[in-house]
């Protein structure tokens, strides 16, 4: 097997970690700029911890909190624009999936013009702020890929940004900011990160190593699911198990860096942009619906990735996670052959190891939403 590992960033884990190596924030210069959400990073004590660091070490900064969920092309523009005026040396984004892949975007853009249309092409300079990321949920592993993924009016779906030049210089983990989470944000982003362990093993990119890694994530996600399954708002979460589910979904991000997502999360995008799904909901709506797919191909595959859940069979899987991200939505027959459409142009069908025809993509739509 030929393949190639490429992960750049330095990740500093544990309990106050940005406090106690607020000297690392030297080696990127002496102006930055926070990229957050509107609240989130102010409640959790993660913005505070970052401003300490830098205060201790003589760096100035300002603030950009205005990404909004599933953040806008127009959203990364401004933001970059503001790291342009104040000559801002570094990112540092602070936040689940939104803040860090809008941090990612900001880096890129402050560096380099490139147009709205070419925003997605793939084709940039070598030239990028350094972006420091630090994940307050468990889910999207951003951390450590090198994707920022954007809500694309133009084409009405999300929509990557894909190059080496947007991995973070530096990741802090540190499981504390995740401590008033809700239920719901728990199960979304855990099932979000359990979806990149899953299609990491359906891609055509994996490999040994990613395999590896993405088992591991997917016994600890699950092992966390299944401890707090139907608790609900009276969710209790050990420092032990935020520590699991922030690593778990570390090491997920890992795998994704190499190989990719599937037709799982491109099903994914279309119904985020158009019904307001969450992300991982979305995701978790349709990956057992692909892995009966794959079970009629690559049997021992589909198995192996059940096993590894502790099941025996997708349906048990799906009894688990299905009653804890909630109902789907209804789609017509239109809006299911629109979305297919739009999922049969993307590369992430292509990066498949059992690749769906259109007609497996709308029964997998049929199936997972029982739409009508």
């Amino acid at each position: 097997m030929n393949y190639q590992y490429y992960m750049p960033t330095r990740a500093i884990i544990g309990e106050d970690c940005i406090l106690n190596h607020s000297d690392v924030f030297k080696t990127l210069g002496k102006r930055a700029m926070l990229v957050t959400g509107a609240r989130s990073a102010k409640l959790n004590g993660s913005a505070k911890d970052i401003m300490s660091a830098l205060e201790a070490v003589g760096i100035t900064y300002l603030v950009y909190d205005k990404v909004m969920s599933n953040p806008t092309v127009a959203c990364a523009y401004e933001g970059a624009a503001l790291a342009k005026a104040n000559d801002v040396d570094f990112i540092i984004a602070i936040g689940g999936g939104s803040p860090m892949d809008a941090g990612k975007a900001i880096a890129l853009l402050a560096a380099q013009d490139i147009e709205p249309s070419a925003l997605f092409s793939g084709k940039y300079e070598n030239k990028v702020l350094p972006i420091v990321a630090v994940p307050t949920t468990a889910g999207t592993g951003s951390e450590v890929t090198q994707y920022s993924i954007l809500t694309n009016d133009a084409m009405q779906t999300k929509t990557g940004i894909a190059s080496n030049y947007i991995f973070p210089a530096i990741a802090f983990l540190d499981s504390k900011y995740m401590e008033a989470l809700s239920y719901t944000t728990l199960v979304n982003t855990a099932v979000d990160a359990l979806s990149h362990a899953v299609e990491g093993m359906l891609s055509v990119r994996r490999s040994f190593i990613s395999d590896a890694l993405a088992m591991e994530s997917i016994r600890s996600i699950m092992e966390t699911l299944k401890a707090i399954a139907g608790m609900g708002d009276d969710v209790k979460m050990t420092s032990e198990m935020r520590d699991k589910l922030l690593y778990a979904s570390f090491m997920a991000g890992i795998v994704i860096a190499q190989t990719g997502t599937t037709v799982v999360h491109a099903m994914g995008y279309a119904l985020t942009y158009s019904k307001g799904i969450d992300h991982g909901k979305a995701n978790g709506l349709l990956m057992g619906s692909y892995l009966k797919l794959v079970s009629k191909q690559d049997s021992d595959l589909a198995d192996k990735i059940v096993s590894v859940m502790g099941y025996d069979s997708i349906e048990s899987m799906d009894k688990l996670i299905l009653p804890m991200i909630g109902e789907g939505v209804h789609l017509s027959e239109d809006e299911i052959e629109h979305y297919t459409q739009k999922v049969l142009k993307t590369s992430n069908v292509l990066n498949c190891l059992v690749k769906p025809a259109k007609e497996d993509i709308m029964n997998m739509y049929q199936e997972a939403l029982n739409a009508m």
